[in-house]
């Protein structure tokens, strides 16, 4: 596929020939080309932004602890100009990325912590997060893995591959796999033929997912022979990475129609940024764009607590108000679900307004959109009595629930963190 035109330039002259003169656009669409011409330097960013002294500096003193690189395409579409591009500043580091807030860390999710092998996270029970890679074609300024992401810009070892391989093998209760990175795009076809290969072959493992930036950052990537490989292993599910409706580009956008084409569902993780997109009119602008390009919306993020992002922070409540502003004045499938992935590694927690006002053991009390309260009135008596369950027949000690969903199910009365203090002064304690 030939790139977006840019206005102005004759029919067929790729949107990068104003800062890459002599690139052809046979070249412009070759992924590995977009790559290996990575933007990672002040001298290179110079020639696609106009940057003030200040700036420079931010730069300079920025890169002292974290990388840059953007791809070609990328950069091209950033505002020269403009200082709050909402493309520009996803891509350019800044001296706020030096600031340490108070409750910043390293890795706010545990995902380090929560890992029986290296590079593998399993934290919820059925699934696991596995990385491919620590490489991206983009460092996102706003990444939550900037600990890890770009150190080495290679594959782990197969011997690291298949240690975790090895473990998803051997868990039985894994049927959920999230391939990432850094960016899981960023190998080889052979290498992910593979790894979905061997994933697919384990009769437990029931869904595989792609995490990836690249539709955004890289479209290019997204070739009919990558289409073609992944059609051999569904169902195979991609979750990308759009922020502002300026990244669906005619070239970001037949990316994702070439996944779909190929059968991958997809869904959006989009991370709510001060200053990008913490605006209800571009976000609602964001996501019909994405279900117009076949993409579901499917997570708003709270911006994580990870070192040097503090600025793109905003107060949850802003969040709540985008989603006040969606949740009935569009579609339903417009609506992702706003969630903090909670520090300390609890896992994504929704957060949004609140429809209930009240509730008697008759009615429940409820608002919608428009501020209107209507009641529901309760069913008859409904006990979920006996030594199984009436639905689905198992007995309720057979329920797989943990934590509050064991409550629920009767196999505890209470839960209570280990570390509570009058736990201490309990007789058995001593």
């Amino acid at each position: 596929m030939k790139s977006e035109s840019v206005p102005g330039l004759a029919a067929g002259v790729h949107r990068g020939s104003r800062a890459w003169p002599g690139v052809t656009g046979g070249e412009w669409d070759d992924w590995r080309w977009q790559v290996s011409n990575r933007i990672a330097s002040i001298e290179q960013l110079a020639r696609v932004v106009s940057l003030s002294p200040a700036e420079l500096h931010g730069v300079e003193e920025c890169l002292k602890t974290f990388r840059v690189a953007i791809t070609p395409y990328y950069a091209s579409l950033i505002d020269p100009l403009d200082p709050h591009c909402p493309i520009r500043q996803q891509a350019i580091p800044t001296r706020a990325e030096v600031s340490q807030g108070q409750d910043d860390s390293l890795d706010p999710l545990f995902e380090d912590t929560d890992s029986p092998v290296p590079g593998l996270t399993h934290r919820y029970p059925d699934r696991v997060l596995f990385i491919v890679t620590d490489q991206c074609s983009m460092y996102c300024r706003h990444c939550t893995r900037r600990r890890m992401a770009g150190q080495t810009d290679h594959a782990p070892t197969r011997d690291q591959l298949e240690a975790r391989l090895d473990y998803v093998r051997r868990t039985p209760d894994i049927r959920d796999v999230v391939l990432s990175g850094g960016d899981a795009l960023l190998v080889s076809d052979a290498l992910l033929d593979y790894l979905l290969g061997e994933l697919r072959s384990m009769p437990h493992v029931e869904i595989i997912r792609l995490a990836t930036r690249t539709p955004v950052v890289l479209p290019q990537r997204i070739t009919p022979e990558f289409c073609r490989m992944i059609r051999k292993h569904h169902p195979v599910y991609v979750n990308t990475h759009f922020n502002h409706p300026n990244e669906l580009t005619e070239e970001a956008v037949a990316a994702c129609e070439r996944l779909a084409d190929a059968g991958a569902p997809l869904g959006n993780q989009t991370v709510l940024l001060r200053g990008v997109n913490d605006c209800p009119h571009v976000m609602r602008r964001l996501m019909h764009g994405l279900l117009k390009a076949r993409v579901r919306p499917y997570y708003l993020y709270q911006c994580d607590l990870s070192r040097g992002i503090q600025h793109f922070r905003t107060p949850t409540s802003r969040g709540v108000e985008i989603i006040e502003h969606l949740r009935g004045h569009t579609s339903g499938l417009a609506v992702p679900a706003y969630c903090i992935d909670g520090p300390g590694g609890v896992g994504k927690i929704p957060v949004g307004p609140e429809y209930v006002l009240s509730r008697s053991p008759e009615y429940l009390v409820l608002r919608n959109y428009e501020g209107a309260i209507t009641s529901y009135r309760e069913p008859p008596p409904y006990v979920a009595g006996g030594e199984r369950c009436e639905t689905c027949g198992r007995r309720h000690e057979e329920q797989p629930g943990q934590g509050i969903a064991a409550i629920l199910e009767g196999k505890r009365t209470s839960l209570e963190p280990a570390e509570m203090e009058r736990r201490s002064r309990r007789p058995q304690a001593k």
